[in-house]
């Protein structure tokens, strides 16, 4: 084999590990990728559910709505007690000035 030959035949090999080399290359930054996504930020905090926040709001919303709602139920009932009282205090008073005369 002359000198012609072996570079030429060593220009092949040189040339096919180099395209093997490329791609384990890229087949390792391909890897670094996957596991750069699935390895979670470390500066951000775990998000929480989102559901918890809205469920807790609206049991919060809904008790304050049905105690709000029980207070003006007592107000009422005793307004309706208040005006019973006077209308039978004035009912008894219009009977005496009613004899009275």
């Amino acid at each position: 084999m002359s000198d012609i030959e072996k570079a030429a035949r060593e220009a092949v090999d040189a040339a096919h590990n180099s395209e093997q080399l490329a791609l384990i290359k890229a087949v390792l930054q391909a890897q670094q990728l996957t596991q750069q996504m699935q390895q979670p930020c470390q500066h951000q905090a775990p998000k929480a559910s989102p559901n918890v926040g809205k469920w807790a709001a609206i049991a919060v919303a809904g008790s304050v709505c049905a105690i709000s709602l029980a207070l003006s139920a007592i107000a009422v009932a005793i307004g309706a007690v208040a005006v019973t009282c006077c209308l039978i205090v004035l009912r008894s008073m219009w009977r005496d000035f009613q004899k009275g005369r």
